[in-house]
């Protein structure tokens, strides 16, 4: 379960250690040491210096005309450089011609422009195994390719952090990338450049982790509402709750969209891909909703378990995403980890089995091209709920075949109505320990590494501070969990910020501390290949 994320207002601790593209000239320069925070997890982004590349790759002139500014002249010729961001520019060309303070040009004016490439950057992905210690926060893909993202990403580095997540896609369907597909069109592009911004990541010895949102998908049903689930009642795109967001997961058009924008991050030099909402639709009437497996399998069920749910008492666990105490209910009693069972699934083709298929066929894809495959998963499927199953189709154990790191969504504070405690997010450890506990049982013997997603917000709980970061990782750790992922909507990670140095000093208790093989050769610019003439 997750709040929303989108275009978040994030006001997090920032600090500068490193140039502003992580550009060097020298592998002495590229190397990364790490070293402790030394500014104010209050600190403003007014506070921090301006910061310019060690050394420039190359200059180019530029004569003005009338009319001319300086930011017009960065937009211009961003894509050409080694920096990230318009602004990043433009601060360095004020710099490197005389510190000037306007941005007004003179008509004839020789105006020097830095850190020119001699080609588009072509990067390439930095293969870990997959029981790599990942410590991680979120980025949305607009904060990601923002001035404040890259400061927060050289901050969380210096902390201790070793790895981002950034969106390729939301859970709204937009796709923050300049990705080309019959069924995307023309869409809103925040990161202009990819393998530049992974080269970034690389340069900051950072695992680049790519999240790719699947089956939720607004702006798809919207543009293409065949590929949208529909109703057996009206013959029209199915509505969730009233809302109109799921594509059919069991159309293969949908699935090889979803696959095609992967395997171009993949190519792009991302080192893992994150698949988040694979699965079915949770809420709304389930009776309803047609889906085309159903045609291809007669005996098909339709994941509707109102009879389970009668029985039992249970509801489905609802769409995790929305923040919404009601949608968001985790019914059912906990048990000892050591005798949680699987409940019998009902017979004919089911949704888990089209899950599986699915993952099936896109880590075939996928793994060939050394990414690491990770999937996002509901928390309470470590409770193997027959109802939770048959509304999702998140068959852990099926799932766990097919990926290299399986991430459960675990924030206390999401557990409603479990164990009778009344407020669950105050109690990290007992919710955080319990779910680890039966992740691991169920996924025994399958080589799969479980790495949480862990709460870094105040939602629900009167207790989030420093402490609260710490508990949640120790328990994680000391259930067998490796490595963590924090999120934040608005990505505020002032918390994580100021407990990771503590963690960081008390060696094992917290995480072993693992850091990327020998990618400072990385930090070089110089592209290892030439692209073709089309760029």
């Amino acid at each position: 379960m997750r709040l929303n994320s989108r275009f978040s207002s994030a006001q997090a601790a920032v600090q500068t250690a490193q140039p502003a593209s992580a550009v060097a000239a020298t592998p002495q320069a590229a190397q990364l040491k790490p070293v402790s925070a030394t500014l104010s997890t209050t600190a403003k982004a007014a506070d921090i210096p301006p910061i310019y590349p060690a050394s420039a790759n190359g200059t180019t002139l530029y004569t003005a005309k009338r009319g001319d500014t300086i930011p017009a002249l960065a937009h211009q010729y961003l894509k050409n450089t080694s920096y990230l961001t318009s602004s990043e520019l433009g601060d360095a060309i004020r710099h490197i011609n005389g510190n000037r303070s306007g941005n007004i040009l003179k008509a004839g004016e020789q105006i020097t422009i830095p850190g020119i490439l001699p080609a588009p950057i072509v990067e390439k992905t930095v293969p870990v195994a997959k029981d790599f210690e990942v410590r991680a926060i979120y980025l949305t893909g607009v904060m990601a390719a923002s001035d404040h993202g890259l400061r927060i990403i050289r901050h969380w580095r210096e902390v201790g952090g070793n790895a981002v997540v950034f969106d390729i896609k939301d859970s709204d369907g937009s796709v923050t990338i300049p990705f080309e597909h019959p069924l995307l069109g023309k869409h809103q592009v925040y990161i202009h450049d990819l393998p530049k911004f992974v080269h970034f990541l690389h340069s900051e010895n950072m695992h680049a982790i790519a999240r790719i949102a699947i089956f939720r998908d607004e702006r798809m049903v919207v543009e293409h509402p065949e590929l949208a689930v529909q109703s057996k009642k009206n013959k029209q795109p199915w509505r969730e709750n009233g809302k109109l967001v799921w594509t059919d997961t069991s159309n293969p058009k949908v699935q090889d969209y979803n696959i095609a924008l992967a395997k171009y991050v993949a190519q792009s030099g991302a080192d893992e891909i994150q698949f988040d909402y694979v699965r079915f639709p949770a809420e709304g009437d389930q009776k309803d909703a047609s889906f085309v497996f159903q045609a291809e399998h007669p005996d098909a069920t339709s994941g509707d378990s109102r009879g389970e749910e009668a029985k039992s008492g249970d509801k489905p666990c609802g769409d995790g995403r929305l923040a919404r105490p009601a949608a968001a209910k985790r019914g059912g009693t906990s048990t000892k980890a050591g005798t949680c069972k699987r409940e019998a699934a009902p017979h004919g083709y089911q949704r888990s089995d089209v899950i599986t298929a699915f993952l099936k066929k896109a880590y075939a894809e996928l793994h060939p091209t050394g990414v690491l495959l990770s999937l996002d998963v509901f928390g309470v499927m470590a409770w193997q709920r027959s109802v939770d199953l048959s509304h999702t189709g998140q068959d852990i154990v099926g799932m766990a075949k097919y990926c290299d790191v399986l991430s459960p969504m675990i924030y206390p504070s999401h557990f409603f109505g479990m164990d009778g405690i009344e407020h669950p997010g105050d109690a990290p450890e007992h919710f955080i320990g319990e779910s680890m506990q039966r992740f691991e049982l169920i996924t025994k013997g399958s080589g799969v590494v479980i790495r949480p997603w862990l709460q870094a917000f105040r939602w629900r709980t009167k207790t989030y501070s420093p402490e609260y970061i710490k508990v949640q990782v120790a328990t994680a750790k000391e259930k067998g969990g490796i490595g963590f992922l924090f999120w934040n909507a608005a990505n505020d990670y002032s918390k994580p910020y100021a407990a990771m140095p503590e963690m960081k000093a008390a060696k094992d208790k917290y995480f072993r501390g693992d850091e990327l093989p020998g990618v400072t050769v990385k930090a070089s610019l110089t592209p290892e290949a030439i692209p073709a003439a089309s760029h």
